[in-house]
This record gives structure tokens, C-alpha cells and sequence, in this order.
């Protein structure tokens, strides 16, 4: 999710966007234009209004959440599910309001944004952000279920309260956070949202909530900038694989609809704390970084603004990242995106995207209510 820079005109433009009849309208309606196998979007069912979501198997269905809620339903987390990652249903929102200790620590808050998703030790961690826009008066909190089936008898979300708090006189945003646990066994959470950039904190197993509250973050990405200046980075995401530490993370801007700039840049590193260097040896702390997923600089492509992205292994070995863009065929909606992710000869990771059924004719985008 995007918390602005600390500069509040940039909260004043995202909230004009996310407040205007754009995302809301779309879809409610209208005609879906007509498509092309050029342009055919291997997506159906209930993917937009889709933000910064996360992916989880569980037995024969697939889950996505996102930010925020769906229009016509209570609740906060909206849910998706699928059997095939092709046909998308809405689910039930995960939770049904903020919690006290939200309210108090965040007044301004309204809504959860960015959760991540995990299973650890026999129940499922999700992980939530709760801020408003240009501040980093933010918090993330913790909810855990035995189950993510609605129809199960042990299905229940329990809050677990806070886990990471920043403020005002903090130098880093607690939102977009992402679990990993390393090859040691430890477990980690990064996060965070412009500011000083992209922050990593030791967790402990048993809590999920840092293991020394008192210690400093470690910093692992950064887009430095003039002073007062926007430093847009955020949405971290990290993975393992191939004797390396993935760092995935969004830079530039969201929320703008076909406007966005968002794009997802990848980094590696031999140890989960970095440094996170781009294939040219650019550091991820210098805004370094390669190029994983951006729209095309023509600006022709139906889907802008690629980013916030979430990984997903399969049981089979094959990896799945989702991500959110604008879809310029719809007024800019917030769209779900997901391509599997195949890695290169020279170690590196791209995407690639489901390919289209052409022979079935373009469905609904879904209720289309505000993502955030």
C-alpha cells in the first residue's frame, strides 16, 4: 500500500482518487468493451476492485486478500478464491472492524490495508496495516485462524493485537508488512512505505511479534531523495530461492489510476539482511535494483502501473506472484493481476503472465466499491 511521502499534498491527490467515481462506477452496468486476443485478460470473475494483494493455497483453493473493503459487504480484508488461479469469487471479508487497539494507536484510521498471509505452526497469520494517508502515524497488527475455509467449524479470526508501531518522530511507516522465515529457522518482518524506506524486524516464533522490541529496524531498501523530497518505495516482499534472498518492492506512485507509475524492481542477497543488490550490482538502498514488472513507456498496454506484488509456491514447485494494476479499459480500476515467475539461465527471475482463453467471452470486473 502506498502511505504517501510525508508530504501532504500527496495524500491530498490519493485520497481525491480513491474518493472519486472512477474505481466506484466501473464495471456497475456498463458494457464490457470488446476483446481482442491481443487484450484478453486470462482473468475472470471478481478481480477489481483488486489492491495489494496476497496469495495462500490452502487444500484445493487458492485465496487472495486485499486492502480495504468491497462494496455491498461488511467487513475489512476482502477475500478471493479460486480452484484453477483463473475464475476469481469473492469471499467474506476476514474481519469485521478495527480493533480497539487500532482505534487508539491510529484515530484516523478507517480501514486495514496491505495484509500478508502465512501459515505457521497449525494456524494462519495475517498480518495487516492500519494508517492514513500521509502520515506514518501507522500500525500493524496481527489475526490468526486454524483455517481460511468460512464453511469450517474451527473458521475464526482472533486479533493478536500489535506488532510494529511507528509515529510521528519515527523515521520509517509500519505498513505493507511481509512474514519470511530463513533458512536458519528465524523468523522476520519487513515492511514499510517511503520515509527512510524498507525496514526489516526480528520476530519471535512463538508471538509473531518482534523478538526485542527495543532494537533498531534493519534497513534493507531506500530511495534517497533531497531533503523534504518524496522517496517512493514500498510493499516488501522476500523469498528464497537458489541459495539467494529475493527482495521484491515497488517504486514510484500507486493509487492514480491509469496515471499510476508504480513499477516492481527485484534485488538479491546471500543473507536475508542484505545488502539487496540488482543484477548490475546496483544497491537496493540506493534505489538500485533490476526491473521485474512495469507497464510499457508508450503507455499502449491495458494494465498500468504494476506493483505491490505477493508470492505464492505451489505444491508442485511452481511459483505464482500477484500483483495489482489499473486497467485503462475500466476507468482505472485497481485489477488483480498473476503471472507464475520462471527463472533464467543467469539465475535472475521474470513473469510470466497466464495466457487468455480467447474462446470464452469477457466477463464481469465484479463489484467494483472502493479498495480502500
Amino acid at each position: 500500500m502506498r502511505a504517501s511521502a510525508p508530504v501532504l499534498a500527496v495524500a491530498g491527490l490519493l485520497a481525491s482518487v480513491l474518493a472519486g467515481p472512477a474505481w466506484g462506477q466501473a464495471g456497475q452496468g456498463a458494457a464490457s468493451p470488446a476483446t481482442t486476443s491481443a487484450d484478453a485478460d486470462p482473468l475472470t470473475g471478481d478481480i477489481a476492485p483488486v489492491h495489494d494483494p496476497v496469495i495462500i493455497r490452502e487444500d484445493d483453493t487458492y485465496y487472495v486478500f486485499a486492502t480495504g473493503r468491497r462494496r455491498g459487504q461488511d467487513g475489512i480484508i476482502p477475500s478471493l478464491t479460486s480452484t484453477d488461479l483463473r475464475h476469481w469469487t469473492a469471499g467474506p471479508s476476514m474481519l469485521a472492524e478495527l480493533p480497539a487497539w487500532a482505534k487508539q494507536a491510529v484515530p484516523l484510521a478507517r480501514d486495514m490495508w496491505a495484509p500478508d498471509i502465512s501459515f505457521v505452526d497449525g494456524r494462519y497469520r495475517l498480518y495487516y496495516s492500519v494508517s492514513s494517508f500521509g502520515s506514518n502515524r501507522s500500525a500493524i497488527g496481527l489475526a490468526t485462524s486454524a483455517t481460511l475455509d468460512p464453511n469450517a467449524a474451527d473458521y475464526g479470526w482472533r486479533d493478536e493485537g500489535l506488532v510494529v508501531q511507528s509515529t510521528p518522530e519515527s523515521d520509517f511507516n509500519a505498513i505493507d508488512p511481509n512474514f519470511i522465515v530463513d533458512r536458519e529457522g528465524h523468523h522476520w518482518l519487513s515492511l514499510g512505505s517511503f520515509w527512510t524506506g524498507l525496514k526489516l524486524f526480528r520476530l519471535d516464533p512463538a508471538t509473531g511479534k518482534p523478538a526485542d522490541p527495543a532494537a533498531a529496524p534493519i534497513g534493507i531498501a531506500r530511495r534517497p531523495a533531497p531533503a523534504g523530497g518524496p522517496a517512493p518505495v514500498e510493499a516488501p516482499f522476500i523469498i528464497d530461492h537458489g541459495g539467494y534472498y529475493w527482495l521484491m518492492a515497488s517504486y514510484d506512485y500507486c493509487c492514480k489510476g491509469v496515471n499510476s507509475t508504480y513499477y516492481t524492481v527485484v534485488g538479491r542477497s546471500q543473507d536475508i539482511t542484505g545488502p539487496y543488490l540488482g543484477k548490475d550490482g546496483s544497491a537496493m538502498l540506493e534505489g538500485g535494483g533490476t526491473i521485474l514488472l512495469r507497464a510499457d513507456l508508450p503507455e499502449q498496454e491495458r494494465f498500468r502501473g504494476p506493483g505491490h506484488v505477493g508470492a505464492m509456491q505451489d505444491d508442485d514447485g511452481t511459483q505464482y506472484l500477484v500483483w495489482h494494476a489499473y486497467d485503462k479499459q475500466q476507468n482505472g480500476i485497481p485489477t488483480l493481476r498473476l503471472g507464475r515467475i520462471a527463472w533464467g539461465s543467469d539465475g535472475w527471475p521474470t513473469v510470466t503472465q497466464l495466457q487468455a482463453d480467447t474462446t470464452t467471452p469477457a466477463g464481469s470486473r465484479g463489484d467494483t466499491g472502493e479498495s480502500e
